[in-house]
């Protein structure tokens, strides 16, 4: 036979079988689909950092936020579970708010010991804080101010009015006079969602009085921490997901920390900026203001406009509040064509300011769509688009659900204990949404799916591992962040006496060809194919590969099979290598049924599948 060209269907169809994808792709990893075909996508570098060190950032980030000043200087915020940063010129700086100041604290120290006890009354401590001692005074002990006059993590908790901490000097005499200043950061939280028993876990009413939850039972979710960011004029605001609000104030410089916002609710489950009335909005929040243990999950309150710090509703101000009834919880929040649209678990709904007296009108928009997780959905040019338990969604004036062709093999797949981390990044070069999230065995973000929203097709990762995602604006890439639980990586913002594991690194997107200096692993693989009504043998003596901009050497393989649910096997002069100037390559593949896998490991690898030819010709029924 004459040779046939092999064009494939863009983007990723798992939903059929790998036979009834006959005419497509099935799966890849680092690829995507552009004008039809597929590619290699960018690269990534780590975010240049300052003294040519390696910048982690303590803990797992959950929402990276990108801005500019007043002036035009770009910064770059980022939350983790530990720890609140900023970015300016390049360098890090340690934002996060303190929770308290104590003047009235003792050292313990023991001879021959690192440790220190640190001795506060009701201290309100947990295990992994960070504290920072000032005006330290120590007698002699083998410890000097310097040893003590630093920041910490506090590596354990003796009972409610004494903690210890590691000095990183051993003490030659044991003591209990030394004293100082303690200034305690806001209680860390946890970098994945567990279940907790016993007293004072849950809400109020949540079990009978008295009686702490049982192990044998049904224990609370409890989430692991989540920022939310937005702007307020150039100052960030900085929610914590079902947590305090804080202001930082750009002008105040970046030595200095977020505070807490006076007038605010304490608790609140997401925050954000009207506009352009400007009213600063928090949703899943106190009914009595200043009441934490009043949240209301499904209650919506707002500022009086140009005025973040009163939110207590008067005749003279424009302050509110309004309860939404379908769901459970109020999970997220964007802004989308004139309107804030609040999705719940189960719905959504569209919030817009319509002036005095009642300052903003409330609809609800759409039923059994709701929400997966905080940073799950975004807007593109006025569409909404989100990530529910079940499937993906876009609100274009009406709720549809997105045909998706990889549907299964993500929800299939998930683990939605973990749906609070789940996040979707926008990269608009490309027209993407990228949702990344965990696996069904996985705590951490380490798939990802991603959906082009003007050729409306959808690809699929396995290896690229995301927490947060900030698209191109205030800097000239994307960049993201991953964790590793286990990393110990050498932390160079400050000195932290008795760091723990758990760091993240920021990666600038779109640069480059490889992963941070290594290969990038990336692959194709085609739907089975075969000829007439799948009969025959076939015989595919050789293909003519069609590559555009092709930069090191390609890897395919040829799978066959006889029927769709045999065992495939490689043809036997697999591997096939694929220089940039190969002309053709001889196959002598044999089955009924072809499938072509295409893939690409080396440093400097790029290529654009464009239209390969095969020589197949019919070789009997057996």
């Amino acid at each position: 036979m004459a040779y046939l060209k092999l064009t494939l269907k863009p983007g990723i169809d798992n939903q059929n079988t790998e036979y009834g994808a006959e005419g497509g792709w099935i799966d890849c990893d680092n690829v995507r689909f552009r004008y039809g075909l597929p590619e290699k996508i960018g690269g990534w570098s780590e975010l240049a950092p300052f003294n040519n060190n390696i910048n982690y950032l303590i803990g797992n980030v959950s929402e990276i936020h990108t801005w500019n000043d007043l002036a035009g200087a770009p910064y770059a915020a980022f939350g983790t579970n530990r720890k609140l940063y900023v970015n300016k010129g390049n360098v890090y700086y340690d934002i996060t708010p303190l929770r308290s100041e104590n003047n009235n604290i003792g050292f313990s120290l023991t001879s021959g010991s690192t440790s220190v006890t640190v001795n506060h009354n009701t201290h309100g401590a947990i295990a992994g804080d960070f504290v920072t001692f000032s005006s330290v005074t120590l007698p002699d002990g083998g410890l000097s101010v310097s040893d003590l006059q630093a920041e910490f993590e506090i590596q354990s908790i003796t009972n409610v009015n004494s903690y210890v901490i590691l000095s990183g000097t051993t003490a030659t005499a044991t003591n209990t006079t030394g004293s100082g200043i303690a200034a305690y950061q806001i209680n860390i939280g946890s970098d994945v969602a567990f279940s907790d028993f016993g007293f004072g876990v849950g809400t109020w009413g949540a079990d009978e009085w008295g009686t702490g939850r049982s192990g044998t039972g049904t224990g609370i979710t409890l989430d692991q921490r989540v920022w939310q960011f937005d702007n307020f004029g150039e100052d960030l605001i900085c929610q914590l997901v079902n947590g305090g609000i804080y202001q930082w104030d750009t002008s105040n410089g970046v030595t200095n920390r977020a505070t807490a916002i006076t007038g605010a609710p304490t608790k609140s489950s997401f925050a954000l900026v009207s506009t352009p009335d400007r009213h600063l909005i928090t949703f899943g929040t106190e009914a009595t203001i200043g009441s934490s243990g009043t949240q209301d999950p499904m209650f919506v309150r707002f500022s009086n406009q140009e005025d973040i710090n009163t939110f207590v509703e008067s005749a003279t101000n424009t302050a509110g509040g309004q309860r939404l009834t379908d769901g459970n919880k109020i999970v997220t929040a964007i802004r989308s064509r004139g309107q804030i649209l609040i999705l719940t678990d189960t719905s959504l709904h569209g919030m817009q300011f319509i002036g005095p007296p009642f300052t903003f009108g409330f609809q609800q928009l759409g039923a059994n769509c709701g929400c997966v997780g905080p940073h799950a959905a975004a807007d593109v040019n006025g569409l909404a688009f989100w990530m529910s338990q079940e499937a993906f969604y876009v609100f274009d004036g009406t709720v549809k659900k997105l045909p998706c062709t990889v549907q299964d093999s993500v929800f299939q797949d998930i683990n939605l204990f973990q749906q609070a981390k789940f996040t979707v990044g926008i990269n608009s070069e490309f027209n993407e949404l990228t949702w990344w999230y965990c696996s069904a065995d996985a705590e951490q973000n380490n798939r990802s799916v991603t959906y082009n929203y003007l050729e409306n097709v959808w690809s699929i990762g396995s290896t690229m591992s995301r927490t947060a995602w900030r698209d191109v604006g205030s800097f000239n890439n994307p960049i993201a962040t991953e964790y590793d639980p286990e990393s110990n990586g050498t932390y160079y913002i400050s000195t932290i006496n008795g760091l723990t594991d758990g760091r993240s690194i920021v990666y600038e997107h779109e640069l480059g060809l490889d992963a941070n200096g290594s290969a990038m692993n990336c692959f194709l693989q085609s739907g089975y194919f075969d000829i007439g009504d799948g009969d025959q043998m076939m015989l595919m003596s050789r293909f003519v590969p069609d590559f555009k901009d092709q930069q090191k050497d390609l890897t395919v393989n040829l799978f066959l099979r006889r029927y769709p649910e045999a065992t495939a096997t490689n043809s036997s002069l697999d591997p096939y290598t694929v220089t940039p100037t190969t002309e053709k390559i001889d196959t002598r593949a044999r089955g009924r049924q072809i499938s072509l896998k295409i893939t690409a490991n080396v440093l400097g690898s790029k290529w654009r599948y464009g239209t390969m030819r095969v020589d197949i010709q019919p070789d009997g029924r057996r």
